[in-house]
């Protein structure tokens, strides 16, 4: 990064603009929507230097955040920081490396540049805001000196469409809407900046049927991005504790998308838990094998079930507000709603950094069991899979460390075991009796 931001006084690039719109006679692409009308700015040449970032960018909001969070800047350092040039140096810095990122469809903005310099114009206010465009702004301006100090003269000098002076604050954040809003130029955020944009949107007293209206999406999709949005910063402040810091976040879209329609009308207690289910799984996607939203269903309608393998595995104590356990019997109903319980242990255990690896362990395991299960009849090999487990684990169970006091409740774990194992053992003979019976009567 080569790039040393130079601010030039707002009065100064103001009156520059200014005539340099009076004296252009050039077009750029008309904006709609605008006043209830359309209006096509003038476009003009502007030094690489004149034009600065705007700081309410959606797209660099995840970044700017996470910046905030890490370094221990105050709350407003970018909100504040327009004509700054601390600050206009640190946005320069988020945008590169956005400009810098690509896919294997997406070519990024910097390669594009470079091979075929500027196409579009960069929409700015009469300040020299960049209202559209900040991303090819900051590659045009690492791209203008090279390495060897050589100096590109297609960056030298940029083309700017100019909005209206009198433009406001908010009738930019719907231009920028607006333009997320067309499939020609929709604008490639990440997830956490279109929500970003779509609680701005919220934020100005409109409705969430007017939000969805203006971006051209459903009251449904508008709804569930605000509440995965709300998802997203209760996991970064409540169960990581950094909040802010949203670039934790980035391969979060599918899991916080999902679990707000996962846990909605259910208990709070089954809420809290089934975001725990979730936060643990997302924490330690790299533990799972294959896509992680495949256990998608283990914080949702299976929750209640991989929370009841788990109180039997972690064998923590699990209060019922409604119904009292009985202490002599510590058998598991996977089939209870829990909505009577409160399963604070099982959160506690979660997030107990000493016994954290064991207990996520567990906790894939049950999301694991729950599903297998749940196929049912679909997967004729799901009771053998899940009785493969359990013998695994009763198979690495070593006595010989356990504390004396917790002796007699090892004892009763086993009897209720063992009890369980009769049952399924009494089903399995039933059904094969049943089989050898069908068979004498073929023959």
């Amino acid at each position: 990064m080569t790039y040393k931001i130079s601010l030039k006084l707002r009065v100064e690039r103001e009156a520059m603009i200014a005539k340099r719109v009076e004296a252009s006679d050039e077009f750029g692409e008309t904006i709609y929507d605008f006043r209830s009308g359309t209006f096509t700015p003038k476009v003009i040449s502007l030094p690489v230097d004149v034009p600065v970032y705007r700081m309410e960018n959606c797209r660099a909001f995840s970044a700017q955040q996470t910046e905030i969070a890490r370094e221990g800047l105050s709350k407003d350092f970018f909100e504040k920081g327009q004509e700054l040039t601390t600050a206009q140096q640190a946005q320069h810095e988020i945008l590169v490396k956005l400009a810098n990122q690509g896919t294997e469809s997406v070519t990024p903005i910097v390669t594009v540049l470079e091979k075929d310099g500027q196409r579009e114009t960069i929409l700015i206010s009469s300040t020299g805001v960049v209202v559209n465009g900040n991303r090819r702004l900051a590659a045009m301006r690492e791209l203008r000196t090279g390495k060897d100090g050589s100096v590109d003269e297609r960056f030298t000098n940029i083309r700017c469409a100019v909005l209206l002076p009198d433009v406001t604050r908010d009738e930019i954040d719907d231009i920028e809407a607006d333009l997320q809003a067309r499939p020609q130029t929709k604008l490639d955020y990440d997830w956490i900046g279109d929500a970003r944009l779509i609680r701005r949107q919220v934020g100005k007293n409109r409705s969430i049927k007017q939000v969805a209206e203006r971006l051209r999406r459903s009251k449904t999709d508008i709804e569930n991005v605000l509440q995965s949005l709300d998802e997203a910063d209760l996991y970064l402040s409540e169960w990581v504790n950094k909040p802010g810091e949203y670039d934790l976040l980035q391969d979060g879209q599918q899991i916080f998308g999902d679990l707000p329609k996962a846990i909605a009308k259910k208990d709070v207690n089954i809420q809290n838990a089934s975001r725990a289910i979730a936060w643990s799984i997302y924490e330690n996607r790299d533990k799972i094998s294959g896509r992680v939203y495949r256990l998608n269903a283990a914080f949702g309608k299976l929750a209640p079930k991989v929370l009841g393998i788990l109180e039997d595995q972690l064998q923590l104590p699990i209060d019922y507000d409604d119904d009292p356990v009985d202490d002599d019997d510590f058998a598991i109903d996977i089939d209870d709603d829990g909505g009577s319980k409160d399963y604070t242990p099982i959160i506690e255990a979660l997030r107990d950094e000493d016994s954290k690896d064991d207990t996520i362990t567990t906790l894939i395991d049950a999301c694991e069991t729950a599903i297998e299960l749940d196929k049912g009849q679909k997967n004729e090999e799901a009771a053998l899979k899940a009785l493969a487990q359990v013998n695994s684990k009763v198979a690495g169970i070593d006595v010989s460390a356990a504390g004396t006091s917790t002796l007699p409740a090892i004892l009763k774990q086993i009897g209720s075991i063992r009890k369980g194992l009769d049952k399924i053992e009494d089903s399995v003979q039933i059904r094969q009796k049943g089989g050898a019976a069908d068979a004498d009567g073929e023959g």
